[in-house]
């Protein structure tokens, strides 16, 4: 292990990821004669830690099982941090969940990774999960060191009773479209069309920016070859797009969290992800009877758009001592259709498998829960980050250049050439 590395990613860019851990892994020692239990981290989350603790009991019913122990991923910064902090030290576990694409890339590059591709069954679990379509997004240089578990597309929340108010009766999917909603928005001077970002944060290209450039792109990737290639004509489109929003004052880059202008009424729509239906059937259950959802904006209009989608998997380490065991437990959980409708109905994330509204398990939930069933059906189409080491600098150099493009009227060929050669600098140092 090149602990030495790991040790440096610590205090690196990376750690300032917004996902925070809690509570340290405390686990009684095992019984004599007893098995060693497979040590298993999830994310610091009460849904996702519900589901894995119903899986983990379970499948430890079975004596003839290696027995699991589960833990929220430990107290730090960023889940990341507290990996990287244990890798170090040697404290790691066997597996973990909660592993983004570009995180996983750091891992699999200094050889703390598994490749999964390569363990008895593979191929039987990913045509049985339907996951075909979804795996060549999540491939490291060949490798297939990560197992996707969900795919949070994100998608345009429409407030449908504001839109009737301008005499719209469906969400808008073209730029002009949404120009035209803008200047009647404008006239009645009640406020903005459109949160067109999600924050001045890199990670909140994720939600702005990227799903813009994949829409309009066909779903092509922003960077290839360890190069920039997002300043193309689908960039400059989804560069100017933005920039005439705001230019036109049809938005604002000062929103907050704490605002949630979309609940509020200040924009008519709003990039989210399905997390929020739980929150607002909770905080604002009368507002979320007239969402309507919405793809990604186009130039043209798209029918079913590329978008991006929040998406994490799971990993085995390379140290672990119980690889077989550990994914004989993975085989288990992924193995049953059954086990991933128990995980949707428990966070309400989609799973990562292309026949969510064609499986008959899955059609009853759907049914019952309409919302959830349009934003799952862009799963196919929702794309994960790139997969690379400086996930931090590229999104921070989108973010300037976006910037740039706001605050000082930079042309959007100019700006996108500005931010490709910046990145491709610091990709090739």
């Amino acid at each position: 292990m090149k602990v030495a590395t790991v040790a440096k990613w610590t205090a690196s860019a990376l750690l300032s990821l917004c996902i925070v851990g809690c509570g340290p892994d405390e686990k009684p020692a095992a019984s004599e004669g007893a098995k060693t239990p497979i040590k298993m981290w999830v994310a610091p989350n009460e849904n996702e830690e519900a589901f894995w603790n119903t899986m983990v009991k379970e499948w430890n019913q079975d004596p003839s099982h290696t027995p699991v122990e589960f833990t929220a991923i430990p107290a730090a910064s960023s889940s990341e941090e507290a990996i990287m902090n244990a890798l170090a030290s040697g404290t790691e576990p066997d597996l973990s969940s909660n592993i983004f694409i570009g995180f996983a890339s750091q891992l699999a590059e200094v050889g703390q990774l598994e490749d999964l591709s390569k363990m008895p069954g593979y191929d039987e679990l990913v045509k049985n999960r339907h996951m075909e379509s979804l795996l060549p997004a999540w491939q490291l240089e060949g490798q297939q060191n990560v197992l996707p578990l969900y795919v949070n597309p994100i998608v345009w929340w429409w407030r449908g009773d504001l839109l009737q108010q301008y005499g719209v009766d469906h969400v808008p999917t073209t730029y002009d479209e949404l120009y035209s909603l803008a200047e009647k928005r404008t006239a009645d001077n009640k406020g903005y069309v459109i949160q067109m970002t999600a924050g001045k944060n890199w990670w909140e290209r994720w939600f702005d920016l990227i799903p813009l450039y994949y829409a309009q792109s066909g779903g092509k990737s922003y960077m290839a070859d360890n190069k920039a290639q997002f300043n193309d004509d689908a960039g400059i489109a989804v560069l100017n797009f933005m920039g005439k929003v705001f230019n036109n004052n049809w938005s604002s880059y000062d929103f907050t969290a704490a605002d949630d202008p979309l609940a509020t009424g200040q924009v008519l729509a709003s990039a989210r992800g399905p997390w929020d239906i739980a929150r607002y059937r909770k905080q604002y259950p009368e507002i979320l009877k007239s969402i309507k959802i919405g793809p990604m904006l186009t130039q043209q209009g798209t029918a079913h758009p590329h978008t991006f989608g929040d998406s994490k998997g799971l990993v085995i380490f390379s140290t672990s001592k119980h690889k077989t065991e550990a994914w004989a437990f993975i085989q288990w959980v992924y193995g049953k259709a059954e086990h991933d409708l128990a995980w949707l109905e428990t966070t309400g994330m989609p799973p990562a498998r292309s026949d969510l509204m064609t499986n008959p398990i899955f059609v009853d939930y759907f049914a019952k829960n309409p919302l959830e069933k349009e934003i799952a059906s862009y799963v196919d189409v929702a794309l994960p980050p790139v997969a690379t080491t400086q996930t931090t600098e590229i999104q921070r150099s989108m973010t300037q250049m976006l910037e740039q493009v706001i605050f000082k009227h930079t042309d959007a060929k100019e700006a996108l050439n500005q931010s490709a050669t910046e990145i491709d600098g610091l990709l090739n140092k």
